[in-house]
């Protein structure tokens, strides 16, 4: 391989810029050496690549753009090893990414770049593609030309063949058109393991694999017939010692045309480049850091392994997440995290290296497990207890014993199932492991799974059933204990679908599942405003209340969104109560915007109140204008002792805030919170949430 051409003089650089090519020509240098094999060392590879990317900044920063000194470029990217497409993919990925970064490059040189990435590719695969085949073409012009000349110096021919062919370190051979070898060199007879008498007069077919021989009988039929010029194929010949041999062969006739009667056939052993083109694909098989299967072999593993199931036993499937990782790289660094994932790794393959099982790794701290069980593998319960008394040996990181936890989901299967379906379920056990406390597992459950499935499905259906107004703006009957009349209007969904309505509550938790809950929620906030502005003109006095949910109180947008949807609707800030939810009414997300709001003039609420010590004191923390006492309580009255009610409602008053009980259903249930101090009070017992034009909006219609 010739050596690179030195580079054109570049352009001299910052040392703000020096130091960016400098960052640049490494990661280039990484990422080539991944899938370049090359003579120079790692350093000679960088200093190569850095001048390059010296000429190419120079290139594209002169004032004329010169396409063919940048194509040149390329082909001296090639020339420092046997660079092929991933190669082009990965320099054409961190030049388009690096070079726009560069300090010559942020004032407007996109359009240059972008040539200048379009003509180094140029470059490059024409020097790749030359260098593929350029010794091959040359030998075959040579032989091709030697046999045309023996027609008329028959004596000069044989003679340049036995120089040209007994040299090579390519197989010749000369083959008549039935495939019948006339004559063969040394190093086609090393190949198979005979010798040029052995060879000469046998059957080129006799010592192809069966598999392909047909295939090889075909395309020297189509040159023979004129069809196609030449036959190129990998092919598998056979060795005396039965071994097989993995070649490269072409062949062409030798000849004017339709008067050939020869081939000419070049076999190249394809071994050293078979080693080379298997340790790529292990590599894009298998996780760098580790060395364990990934999650593209893993699947792929999976398949064959569900087809060979034992029809008793089945497989299981394991799916592991640690717990804490973040939290482990964040305080001990990244590098402690990889060596932690190596420890893991090595951990959980020691728990299963007595069953037939794969352990692989898969996006981050994630890894799965497959066993393919039979009558002697233990049972999950056991396998897991086995991971978990594994990982809590710890592993010294700096004089510190980490032992990480996993969060497992486990699944079976067998013959009949799909093998995407069981990632997917062992996907979804993990995640009900994880909702639990850290350390847990779970086995997958298909009528849970149905269930949550159902939900998703209508958590994703729901933007589009907004876009097609199924979701509209209905209107709850906020109402005063102690005369019945109207203490406000509560905002709130419904979605009418096919097969039945869903209410307010339900929209609200598949909302916030995707986080549609944060336009959908402003949108409701605008509708009702304008709503309640027009009734406002008419006589009705009482606020607008808007219930958060945990992810809208926290949201950093809040205050803007409120901000538009009052301006847009013309409602006052101090016309609007808006609910944030008790849990989360002290976290410095919603402490932030809580205090804003309030600022504004906008009246705070904690909701979904539980008469906890816990949240009287978050009441009192945030000066909370109003508590809305969950509708779980709304019962407090029925079955519970006297002195605790009394004690709980005494409570409610001291805080000074307006007390509003939510989910009332009975008289009973009014009479008791007006008697114990409430002031406000919502629920099936006022009335069903309406549209707007059904709402009693003035106390007495």
């Amino acid at each position: 391989m010739s050596q690179p051409a030195p580079a054109p003089e570049p352009r001299p650089a910052t040392p703000d810029g020096a130091r960016a090519r400098d960052l640049l020509a490494r990661k280039w240098t990484y990422l080539l050496s991944g899938v370049a094999p090359t003579a120079l060392t790692k350093d000679e590879l960088e200093s190569a690549l850095r001048a390059q990317l010296d000429a190419l900044c120079s290139a594209l920063t002169a004032d004329r753009f010169d396409a063919a000194a940048v194509e040149r470029i390329g082909e001296h990217v090639v020339a420092t090893g046997y660079v092929g497409e991933d190669g082009l993919r990965r320099t054409v990925d961190v030049l388009g990414r690096g070079l726009p970064a560069l300090p010559e490059f942020r004032s407007g040189h996109a359009h240059r770049v972008a040539l200048g990435i379009g003509a180094l590719a140029t470059g490059f695969l024409t020097a790749n593609r030359r260098a593929v085949f350029e010794q091959q073409e040359r030998l075959q012009l040579s032989l091709l030309k030697s046999v045309r000349d023996a027609k008329w110096h028959l004596k000069e021919s044989e003679a340049r063949f036995d120089e040209v062919v007994t040299s090579s370190a390519s197989g010749v051979a000369i083959a008549d058109l039935d495939g019948r070898l006339v004559r063969t060199n040394d190093a086609i007879g090393d190949i198979l393991g005979r010798t040029a008498e052995e060879l000469t007069g046998a059957s080129l077919f006799d010592f192809v694999h069966p598999y392909t021989v047909g295939m090889l009988r075909e395309a020297m039929r189509a040159v023979v017939e004129g069809r196609q010029d030449r036959v190129r194929q990998s092919q598998r010949l056979l060795r005396a010692d039965g071994d097989v041999a993995r070649i490269s062969l072409t062949a062409s006739l030798v000849g004017d045309a339709g008067a050939s009667s020869h081939f000419v056939v070049v076999v190249e052993d394809g071994t050293e480049l078979m080693l080379l083109q298997n340790e790529l694909n292990r590599q894009a098989l298998h996780d760098v850091l580790t060395g364990l299967p990934n999650r593209q072999f893993f699947g792929t593993h999976l398949e064959s392994a569900v087809r060979r199931a034992d029809p008793v036993h089945g497989l299981v499937l394991l799916h592991l997440d640690l717990d804490a990782f973040g939290l482990l790289c964040d305080s001990l660094g990244r590098r402690a995290g990889e060596r932690l994932l190596v420890h893991v790794a090595r951990r959980l393959k020691s728990v299963v290296a007595r069953e037939k099982a794969m352990v692989a790794r898969f996006d981050g701290d994630e890894f799965g497990v497959l066993v393919e069980s039979t009558a002697g593998t233990p049972d999950i319960a056991t396998i897991v207890a086995a991971v978990n008394q594994e990982l809590a040996e710890p592993l010294y990181v700096d004089g510190r014993g980490v032992a990480p936890s996993a969060s497992i989901g486990v699944v079976r299967g067998g013959r009949d199932d799909d093998p995407v379906e069981l990632l997917r379920a062992a996907d979804q056990a993990l995640r009900r492991a994880r909702t639990r406390r850290r350390g847990q597992w779970e086995v997958f459950d298909p009528v849970h799974d149905l269930a949550e499935r159902s939900r998703q499905e209508l958590a994703i259906g729901m933007p589009g059933a907004w876009e097609r107004g199924e979701i509209t703006a209905r209107y709850r009957p906020v109402v005063r204990l102690a005369d019945g009349g109207a203490g406000g209007v509560e905002a709130v969904l419904r979605w009418d679908r096919p097969d039945g309505p869903v209410g307010h509550e339900r929209c609200v938790r598949l909302a916030e599942k995707t986080g549609f809950v944060l336009p959908l929620g402003e949108w409701l906030l605008g509708v009702a405003g304008g709503q309640v502005a027009w009734w406002r003109r008419n006589g009705f006095t009482s606020p607008l209340t808007a219930a958060l949910t945990a992810h809208q109180a926290c949201d950093a947008d809040l205050v803007p969104r409120v901000v538009r949807a009052l301006d847009g609707c013309g409602l006052a800030a101090d016309e609007l109560v808006l609910g944030f939810p008790a849990r989360v009414v002290t976290t410095s997300e919603a402490v932030d915007n809580l205090g804003v709001l309030a600022e504004m003039g906008v009246r705070i609420a904690v909701e979904d109140f539980a008469l906890g010590p816990d949240d009287f004191a978050a009441a009192r923390d945030v000066g909370a204008h109003a508590i809305r006492v969950a509708a779980r309580w709304a019962d407090l009255g029925t079955g519970v002792d006297a002195g605790y009610a009394a004690a709980l409602t005494a409570a409610l008053r001291d805080t000074g805030a307006t007390v509003s009980v939510s989910g009332v259903t009975t008289a009973a249930q009014a009479q008791w919170w007006r008697r114990a101090g409430a002031h406000l009070a919502t629920g099936p017992f006022f009335g069903a949430d309406a549209p707007a034009g059904d709402f009693r909006a003035t106390p007495g219609e």
